[in-house]
């Protein structure tokens, strides 16, 4: 079996999601070498876009930041802000990569606060970004993200981005467009999904190594269960090469701890 850590383990899973043709808006970081994995080995017309205005380029190397000039390589536009949102509100965007502090069991992210009082919270993080855009008009989104009880938490302690809000038909209700929200959560431990009848978090496959106990325990609330659950296929010889050599040769994302 090849060597591999948690983080390579999730990009190369993330990367096989993503089909020929689809269209996805991605920040830097872990999401950004999943869909460069994607493109170079799974679909070659991946149309990728930055929330800065590259649409569609063709990644080499990877970008430090959505405004990188190695983000429009190739790119058949480069435009604004403002064009990305755009085609986030046409309904255009198949799929969105995001990350938080905390998520809870209905998908709904937290990269706000930490704590009860706005004012006064124990943790400022950054904020939506173009988070709260992304989650709320993307066909799907997929969440890249270490999983244990501090980030997988009851209730997020605010809202930045809504995925199934408090579950069936919530989103809808909200004013958010139907049949968009949380697709797959991909953590250092197991690929989750969604329960199409609750909306609720779900376990669809273990990662190699890695027990239920230890999911449960590492979950900070009670996850719906497959009647089948699989055992995540580990990444490829091919694609650890791919990603070693051509996609993070400097390691700059493959070599940080999943944390």
């Amino acid at each position: 079996m090849e060597d591999y850590n948690d983080m390579e383990l999730m990009i190369c899973v993330a990367s096989r999601l993503l089909e020929d043709g689809s269209l996805i808006s991605v920040g830097t970081g872990a999401p950004c070498a999943a869909a460069m994995l994607a493109q170079k080995l799974y679909s070659p017309n991946l149309l990728i876009t930055f929330e800065a205005g590259s649409i569609a380029p063709i990644l080499l190397t990877m970008p430090v930041s959505v405004g990188d000039s190695r983000t429009m390589f190739k790119a058949i536009q480069t435009t604004s802000m403002s064009e990305i949102m755009e085609l986030l509100q046409r309904g255009m965007v198949d799929y969105c990569f995001l990350g938080g502090a905390q998520i809870d069991m209905y998908g709904n992210l937290n990269s706000t606060i930490i704590g009860s009082d706005y004012r006064y919270p124990k943790v400022r993080l950054p904020g939506s970004g173009g988070a709260n855009d992304f989650g709320s008009l993307a066909w799907k989104t997929i969440v890249i993200t270490p999983q244990s009880p501090r980030r997988f938490v009851q209730k997020v302690d605010f809202i930045t981005t809504p995925g199934y809000l408090t579950g069936v038909g919530a989103r809808e209700k909200a004013g958010l467009p139907p049949n968009t929200g949380p697709y797959k959560v991909i953590t250092n431990l197991a690929v989750l999904g969604y329960d199409e009848e609750t909306k609720r978090m779900l376990l669809e496959s273990i990662h190699p190594g890695v027990t239920l106990d230890e999911i449960k325990a590492n979950t900070g609330f009670e996850l719906l269960m497959k009647e089948k659950i699989l055992i995540t296929e580990p990444p490829r010889k091919k694609e650890l090469r791919t990603l070693r050599e051509e996609v993070d040769p400097l390691k700059l994302i493959i070599g940080k701890e999943a944390i």
